[in-house]
């Protein structure tokens, strides 16, 4: 079975073909998109696929204008941090729904799904997989590695989680960073969003740390946390409403 991945995230692309060797040894990735642009020219230049993994927010946008821009007949598997698409996948081809960080039993159970595909699914099962928010469980601590120990931090003592250089952080509220092997996609969907709001694509702010907000240019938010070094951090101009939203509730 031919397939492409549709990501820009590169570790949840290694991370998923990793699985699919595992689960799947006779499917061949024949192509490693990123980004909307990427996926429209490859669908019209070459042999459509068997089966498309597909993140839903791409490099340069969401990859549901892919689908509106060139006609696919094959089943498409969509990948996500976010669980608010799921009627929007279902218009298109997708057959299943997986939220990241991707577990392999679920993985598993997309592909059988996928060998099965009929246009006319299952709208119930997909929206099954997204869960209220309040039947969640967030993850309440993450290990970390200090010189040739290992610390358990409690969730609540993180202001910041941050990508730096292809690398995810933590900063504390005891003023320490510390490195974790989780990208942000993957941490967004493990965090109680009551606490925590991702701001834009490099971070992930505590409620505790939104006291020093500057207006910025374009109708855009700058904060400035304590211990970061980084001197424009910005709430995108997309989710700048949904972030007054959450800070007054």
């Amino acid at each position: 079975m031919r397939i492409i991945i549709l990501e820009d995230e590169n570790r949840a692309a290694n991370h998923l073909e990793r699985l699919l060797a595992k689960v799947a040894p006779n499917m061949t990735v024949v192509a490693r998109l990123e980004s909307v642009r990427d996926g429209v020219k490859y669908l019209q230049n070459n042999q459509e696929p068997d089966l498309i993994f597909s993140d839903i927010q791409l490099a340069d946008g969401l990859s549901f204008e892919i689908y509106k821009q060139v006609s696919v007949r094959c089943p498409i598997i969509f990948t996500t941090a976010y669980d608010h698409y799921a009627i929007e996948a279902f218009q298109t081809n997708g057959i299943d729904y997986l939220l990241k960080p991707i577990e392999e039993e679920r993985l598993r159970q997309s592909i059988e799904k996928a060998k099965h595909f009929s246009p006319g699914l299952l709208l119930e099962k997909i929206l099954s997989i997204s869960k209220p928010a309040s039947e969640k469980a967030y993850k309440s601590r993450f290990m970390v590695k200090v010189g040739d120990k290992i610390r358990s931090v409690p969730v609540e003592e993180i202001m910041v989680f941050y990508s730096q250089e292809k690398a995810s952080f933590i900063r504390t509220d005891d003023a320490h960073t510390y490195c974790i092997d989780y990208a942000l996609d993957q941490l967004e969907p493990m965090l109680d969003p009551e606490k925590y709001f991702r701001i834009n694509r490099k971070y992930i702010v505590s409620i505790n740390v939104c006291n020093n907000i500057l207006a910025w240019t374009n109708s855009r938010l700058r904060l400035k946390i304590e211990g970061v070094d980084d001197s424009e951090i910005i709430v995108a101009r997309e989710r700048v409403i949904e972030f007054k939203n959450w800070l007054d509730r």
